[in-house]
């Protein structure tokens, strides 16, 4: 695995909670790479219903919460995603990051935002309540859908092109960037990794980890990089063979959890806000 230190590495659209989210294979890249800072960039929950956890997605927070750690010196940053709504204030204390509507950093003399991006999304600012009544209804389909849950992730794609529209994204992200003179602007929402650049800025968006296509990014001074997880690339390690198919209602408590994913580690320090 390259030993190169990342200024930044961003993950988004994990949705914990749902069938299809690839919580196991976000946590090995978080393992296998190195970073400064990691940017969470929304939508880690598919809702507010902890029953739907599964022992992996437990695994991932615990990660989390050990990369927060001060004695690491990375920083860990969580952009809310409109699925994580009413989620991040219990979650980030739990987990020890801190969470934002949007953040700015700069690496090298280039200043970069990060949003999760449904706020440029039409459909979504103009029918949360819809939206909401999709999300459930939805998951409640992963449940019943075959292996692999073939039918749901031909729904979200659907979802994508026809809702989401990445291309209206992306304009409104780039005007937005512009608005507040950012050279890179980075989201999530679409779950399509993509790139476009227009008159000197560049808009990226990371993807997301429930369909077979699971990307990240990585950013330097020089560039941004794409990234597609390739099982090859990352071997199974000992420690990732646990079953992830059981939900929290038919496994120990939420406290048990908490303490076997490590999130109960290093419990005296906080320092998380807005």
């Amino acid at each position: 695995m390259d030993l190169h230190v990342y200024n930044t590495l961003i993950l988004s659209d994990l949705h914990l909670g749902a069938a299809t989210s690839h919580a196991r294979e976000a946590t090995r890249v978080l393992k296998e790479n190195r970073f400064y800072r990691l940017i969470l960039l929304g939508d880690i929950f598919a809702d507010l219903n902890f029953a739907r956890l599964t022992k992996e997605h437990w695994k991932f927070l615990g990660y989390i919460r050990k990369l927060s750690n001060p004695k690491r010196s990375i920083e860990v940053v969580w952009v809310e995603g409109n699925h994580d709504h009413g989620l991040t204030n219990i979650m980030s204390h739990l987990v020890g990051v801190r969470v934002y509507q949007h953040y700015s950093w700069y690496c090298g003399a280039r200043k970069h935002m990060a949003i999760h991006g449904h706020q440029f999304d039409g459909f979504q600012v103009n029918n949360v309540r819809l939206s909401s009544l999709g999300t459930s209804l939805y998951l409640k389909l992963q449940q019943m859908d075959f292996k692999n849950k073939p039918i749901a992730r031909l729904i979200d794609r659907v979802n994508t092109r026809w809702l989401r529209m990445s291309s209206k994204v992306a304009a409104a992200a780039l005007q937005f960037a512009r608005q507040h003179e950012a050279e890179r602007i980075f989201c999530g929402h679409t779950h399509e990794a993509i790139h476009v650049e227009r008159d000197g800025i560049d808009y990226y968006n990371a993807g997301g980890w429930v369909d077979s296509r699971m990307t990240y990014l990585t950013v330097d001074e020089q560039e941004v990089c794409i990234h597609e997880y390739n099982e090859q690339q990352y071997p199974e390690r000992v420690d990732d063979r646990d079953s992830g198919e059981e939900r929290g209602q038919a496994d120990p408590t939420l406290a048990d959890f908490a303490d076997e994913s490590g999130l109960l580690e290093d419990v005296e320090y906080e320092g998380v806000g807005r």
